[in-house]
């Protein structure tokens, strides 16, 4: 009789671990992300169970062990909602399909962040211990929960998974579920549609989407609507070129919201640099975004939300900058004082044209830090280097990606020389960061000092690559969000960064305009006296009218910012641009090759 109750206790509690096993990993993931089982409609939990349900059934079916497998996928289900929980809180966005091509830039900064235990994750393990003793108490004296009638069993579940499987395999019919996804928005889409299939629905913008017209004809087309010829603004021939991606780069003073214990660009003024500001398409994280923008011209307005292009869309030779200049006899050096591998640049420089890479290991100066990353001071000794090296007369590119100010912002022993005035240590993480930016501020004047006393005419440029992640009540007091939210300008402010143009020859004297980073090498080709070439031409003529476009919009001449969702008057030439970035990208043989490569001249050869 005692075995027949254990018998019947151990059916009874196998057939809930196998209904309810889904479902319970389902709700504890999205507590440990942040949501509740009542922000998920009907459609979003059962889209959930499904695709957690297909795991779980196939791993018993091929396991036969019950409350192993059960366990295994509320683990999985848990650590799945922890990852994306400290992801999205540090560069805030959550684990994307495509982050996994960058896995070992995430590997290499992970010790820079601080992480640990909420109250939600340590509720859910002790649920999770809680259940698996209770089970094993209740049929400490059966055994093994087992499949009854196992072959049979076994062959239904593997059929159940089979089945669950249709949605993972076809994204697009978790749509019907009500599960959705939003670019502007994924960790909203995470909550409400689930951190499993929301990740699995991102799969969809794994593809470029092919503009309507992608034929060659219609590129010469376009060219020949180009009137704008982007004269250049120097008599200098072939300056020396520096361009400093400053990691993390904001200028927060320019928002008027918040005061500081002193200005962030103290020696940048006294430079006597053109100082102006530019749209990134990236928040928080992405540097290899802003990179690829810069270098090629290219908008990510035109590709996935969150792709890699140095790991998806670069072929074996895509034109840069470096390409260009190289065509005109400069030397080209990129320049990153990180692991050689991150973004995996060690593969993406040479096919951008350059000539040499440097990372952290090749550095020829002695080696200071800020906060565990190496010093903007060290990456601008390092450039002083190069040039004292670099033989008389040879015109150098030099593309600097620095790493100073690279989150996260919580180091303990680090302290904060610069405070919010009205909020001193309220935000300790912003405080860590302007307190970074202005030592960048600082080290920019070794630059002025060594260049501005070096006989060969040299033009610099600096710019951010996105804003830093720090804590979001500061930033909504810069952007001074309200109740009402925010206009489209407001957002949009979100990605602008600064830049600075100095050279040690004359530059006229102009207010540099708000652009964005792709029609940044343009304005930097002009002012060192370099000819572009017919996209270059092109992308000029483009933001003569749309100065800046970037991933959340673009701005017209008069400031004015639009979304991509909308349609308007300036819907033909964001669509013109777009199908000349794919003809760059992925024409093929049908690619304009000429378009893209230097015009060389005569002086240059």
């Amino acid at each position: 009789m005692q075995f027949a109750r254990i018998w019947r206790r151990a059916k009874w509690i196998g057939r809930g671990v196998l209904f309810f096993t889904p479902l319970t990993s389902f709700y504890m993931m999205q507590f440990v992300f942040g949501s509740m089982p009542w922000d998920h409609s009907l459609g979003v939990t059962l889209a959930n169970y499904i695709c957690i349900g297909a795991a779980f059934f196939l791993l018993t079916a091929l396991t036969n062990r019950l409350l192993l497998c059960s366990l295994i996928i509320h683990l999985a289900c848990i650590a799945w909602g922890v990852a994306n929980y400290f992801v999205n809180l540090y560069r805030g966005l959550p684990i994307l399909p495509w982050d996994f091509t960058a896995l070992r830039t995430a590997v290499a900064v992970a010790d820079s962040y601080d992480l640990y235990v909420t109250w939600e994750m340590a509720a859910a393990l002790s649920i999770l211990l809680g259940f698996a003793v209770l089970i094993h108490r209740s049929i400490r004296s059966g055994g093994r929960v087992r499949l009854r009638q196992s072959l049979p069993a076994r062959l239904a579940c593997l059929l159940m998974a089979l089945l669950c499987f249709t949605p993972i395999l076809n994204t697009s019919t978790l749509g019907r579920f009500g599960v959705s996804t939003d670019v502007w928005d994924q960790a909203g889409s995470y909550r409400t549609s689930g951190v499993l299939t929301a990740f699995l629905r991102n799969f969809q913008f794994m593809e470029v989407e092919e503009p309507s017209n992608t034929s060659p004809d219609y590129i010469q087309e376009l060219m020949e609507t180009v009137s704008v010829d982007p004269e250049p603004l120097t008599t200098v021939e072939r300056p020396n070129i520096i361009a400093i991606m400053n990691e993390s780069w904001a200028d927060y003073e320019n928002f008027s919201t918040v005061q500081f214990s002193e200005s962030l660009t103290d020696h940048i003024d006294a430079s006597g640099a053109l100082f102006g500001h530019a749209y990134a398409s990236v928040f928080g994280a992405g540097t290899s975004a802003s990179e690829f923008e810069f270098l090629t011209g290219n908008s990510m307005a035109f590709l996935p939300s969150g792709s890699i292009p140095y790991q998806q869309y670069l072929g074996e030779s895509s034109e840069s900058l470096a390409s260009i200049l190289s065509g005109y006899g400069y030397d080209c050096l990129a320049m990153h004082p990180g692991e050689r591998t991150s973004w995996q640049r060690n593969l993406a420089y040479p096919k951008l044209g350059f000539d040499n890479f440097k990372c952290e290991e090749d550095l020829d100066v002695p080696v200071t830090t800020e906060h565990g990353y190496i010093s903007d001071a060290t990456s601008f000794e390092q450039i002083i280097w190069e040039f004292e090296q670099k033989e008389p007369g040879q015109p150098l590119f030099l593309f600097n990606v620095t790493i100073q100010n690279h989150g996260s912002y919580t180091v303990a022993d680090y302290p904060a020389e610069v405070t919010v005035t009205d909020y001193p240590g309220q935000f300790p993480k912003a405080e860590q960061y302007l307190t970074l930016a202005n030592k960048s501020d600082e080290a920019f004047q070794m630059l002025v000092d060594y260049f501005s006393t070096y006989e060969e005419p040299t033009i610099i440029l600096m710019f951010g690559d996105h804003q830093p992640s720090v804590e979001q009540e500061f930033l909504d007091l810069v952007y001074n969000v309200g109740d009402d939210g925010m206009s489209m300008e407001e957002y949009m402010r979100k990605y602008e960064v600064p830049y600075l143009i100095w050279a040690n020859y004359d530059l006229p004297q102009m207010e540099l305009p708000t652009t964005s980073l792709n029609f940044l090498g343009q304005q930097l080709l002009r002012l060192a006296g370099i000819e572009t070439t017919g996209y270059g031409e092109f992308l000029w003529g483009m933001q003569e009218i749309l100065p800046a476009i970037c991933f959340p919009g673009y701005t017209d001449a008069e400031g004015n910012a639009y979304s991509h969702l909308e349609t308007n008057d300036f819907t033909p030439l964001i669509d013109a641009y777009q199908s000349f970035q794919y003809n760059n990208l992925f024409g093929g043989e049908d690619r304009l090759d000429a378009l893209y490569e230097p015009k060389l001249s005569t002086e240059a050869a």
